[in-house]
C-alpha cells in the first residue's frame, strides 16, 4: 500500500553508472555493521549523495514464521497493524509528520521478512525520524476493536487476489508442492484463517512479542548522515526495546518422492496457465548451486532464450514464458511458468519445457552466451544502485537473507565462477521428475 507520494525519492541523485561498473565489487559502497546491547543490528551506509536518507526497518518475520495451524497470513496482517500509531504519536500525527517531511513511506510483507521504510530529505531530520520510528516499534498501540476493524481490509485484499488467475495458480502450486513447511501458504494466508483474524487479538500480541523485537530486526540506513551520530540516536531511542529470545523452528519439509499434479478450473473465460516447480536450495553463498541455477534460468527461459523465441514469438503457442528461482531462507521452489493461448496446447508446451531441461542436462551451454548473461546480471544490478533509495531498496532482501551487504558481492563472485559444467550439474541435481509439481488452470470451469 502506498501511503505517501515519494517526493524525497524524486530528489535522489543519480550516481555515475560508469563509475559503478568500473568497481571490482558489484556493491562498491563502504558500510558498517554494529549491534547495540539488546541485539538490534544496524547496517549503515553513509553516502556522498546530499540531503537524502533511506531508513529501512527489516523485521525477519514473514509467512515463513506462521508455523502454527490457523495462523497463516498473520505477518501480513501485522504489517497493517504497525500503521495504527502509538499513544504519544497517534496515526494521524504520524501521517502528518511524514507529510510535513515530504517523505516516501510504505511497508510490505514477504515469505521471509516484513519491511518498513521512510525516505526523506535533510540530515537535520534524522533525529526526529529515528525517534518516531523507534516509538512506533516500541510502543505500538491498538485494542481489540481496532484489530477487528482492520481484519475486513485483509479479507478484501484476499478476494482481490483470488480474482487474479495468476495468483490463484501460484497459491495452488505452493499448497500442492509443500506438505509441512510454512511456504505452503502465500503471504496473504488461507481464507479460513483470514476470516478468523478478528478473534485473534491475544495471538497478535504474542506475534509481536516473539518477532517484533530487536534481536529479530535490522535497521538499514543509507544516505547523507554521520555514522557516529546515527548510532548515538539508535542507542538513545531503541535502547529500551526488550529482546525476545524466541527461536523459530520451521517445519522440515520431507523429501518429495513422486511427481505431483493439480488443476484449477477457473469459473469464467481466461487464458490457460501452467506452472512447473522443482525443489530448490535455500539461499547460500557457500555453494555454487544457486548461482548456477540463476544463470540457467536466464539462459534457458528469458525472452532471449531459444525456447522463448520458439514458443512465444515463432509458434505463438504462449503469451509468456519465464522462470523464477527465488532466494529464500529455507529450501524453496524453482518455478517455470507460462500463459498460453489455447487449452489444447498445454501438453505441447509442457513437453517443450521438459525437453529443454533434459537438453541442458546433456549439452553444455554456450560459453559466450554464459558470459553475456553474467554481464547483463551485473549491469542490471549496478543500474539500481543509482539512487539512495535504490541502494537501500535493493539491499533489503539480501540483508534479510544474510544480515550483511557483503553477501551481494559474494553472490556475484559466484556468478563469475559458474561454468557450463556447473549448470549441467545443477540441472541434473535439481530438475528431477520425482521432485516436480505441475499445476494448470483453464477457464470456463474446465
Amino acid at each position: 500500500m502506498t501511503k505517501f507520494l515519494c517526493a524525497a525519492i524524486a530528489l535522489s541523485l543519480i550516481l555515475p553508472a560508469a563509475a559503478l561498473a568500473a568497481e571490482s565489487k558489484i556493491f562498491p559502497f563502504d558500510y558498517r555493521i554494529e549491534e547495540i546491547d539488546n541485539g538490534l543490528k544496524v547496517v549503515s551506509i553513509p553516502l556522498d549523495n546530499p540531503h537524502i536518507i533511506a531508513f529501512y526497518t527489516i523485521v525477519r518475520a514473514g509467512s515463513r514464521n506462521e508455523v502454527e495451524p490457523g495462523k497463516s497470513g498473520f505477518a501480513h496482517f501485522f504489517e497493517h497493524m504497525m500503521f495504527k500509531g502509538t499513544k504519544d504519536v497517534p496515526k494521524e500525527a504520524y501521517d502528518e509528520f511524514l507529510t510535513r517531511l515530504g517523505a516516501g513511506t510504505n511497508g510490505y510483507t514477504t515469505d521471509d521478512y516484513t519491511c518498513y521504510f521512510v525516505v526523506f530529505a535533510g540530515r537535520e531530520n534524522l533525529e526526529e525520524v529515528v525517534r518516531i520510528e523507534a516509538d512506533r516499534f516500541l510502543n505500538l498501540y491498538y485494542d481489540e476493536e481496532m484489530l477487528k476493524t482492520e481484519a475486513p481490509v485483509i479479507e478484501g485484499e484476499y478476494y482481490a487476489s483470488a480474482s487474479n488467475p495468476d495468483r490463484r495458480l501460484f497459491e495452488l502450486l505452493r499448497d500442492t508442492a509443500f506438505e509441512k513447511h510454512s511456504y505452503k501458504h502465500t503471504t496473504l494466508g488461507y481464507l479460513r484463517d483470514i476470516l478468523d483474524m478478528p478473534n485473534q487479538y491475544e495471538y497478535s500480541r504474542l506475534f509481536k512479542q516473539r518477532f517484533y523485537a530487536p534481536d529479530n530486526t535490522i535497521l538499514l540506513v543509507a544516505g547523507d548522515f554521520d555514522h557516529a551520530r546515527l548510532m548515538a540516536l539508535v542507542r538513545e531511542h531503541y535502547g529500551a526495546w526488550e529482546p525476545s529470545g524466541y527461536s523459530l523452528q520451521t517445519p522440515v519439509e520431507p523429501p518429495q518422492t513422486k511427481a505431483k499434479r493439480a488443476h484449477y478450473p477457473w469459473p469464467s473465460k481466461t487464458l490457460p496457465r501452467m506452472a512447473m516447480a522443482y525443489r530448490g536450495p535455500a539461499y547460500t553463498t557457500e555453494s555454487i548451486d544457486k548461482a548456477a541455477l540463476d544463470l540457467l534460468a536466464e539462459i534457458a527461459f528469458s525472452s532471449s532464450s531459444p525456447l522463448y523465441q520458439r514458443l512465444v514469438i515463432e509458434e505463438q503457442k504462449c503469451v509468456s514464458l519465464g522462470a523464477s528461482f527465488a532466494d529464500r531462507r529455507d529450501p524453496y521452489l524453482l518455478v517455470l511458468s507460462s500463459v498460453l493461448r489455447n487449452d489444447e496446447d498445454l501438453p505441447y508446451v509442457e513437453k517443450a519445457i521438459l525437453d529443454e531441461l533434459e537438453r541442458i542436462k546433456t549439452e553444455p551451454v554456450d560459453e559466450k552466451k554464459l558470459a553475456d548473461v553474467k554481464s547483463n546480471l551485473k549491469y542490471s544490478f549496478a543500474r539500481v544502485l543509482g539512487t539512495t533509495d535504490g541502494i537501500a531498496g535493493s539491499l533489503a532482501h539480501s540483508i534479510n537473507l544474510a544480515a550483511d551487504p557483503g553477501t551481494v558481492n559474494a553472490l556475484y563472485g559466484l556468478y563469475e565462477k559458474v561454468t557450463p559444467a556447473d549448470i549441467q550439474e545443477a540441472a541434473r541435481k535439481y530438475f528431477v521428475p520425482a521432485a516436480s509439481t505441475t499445476v494448470t488452470l483453464t477457464g470456463g470451469g474446465q
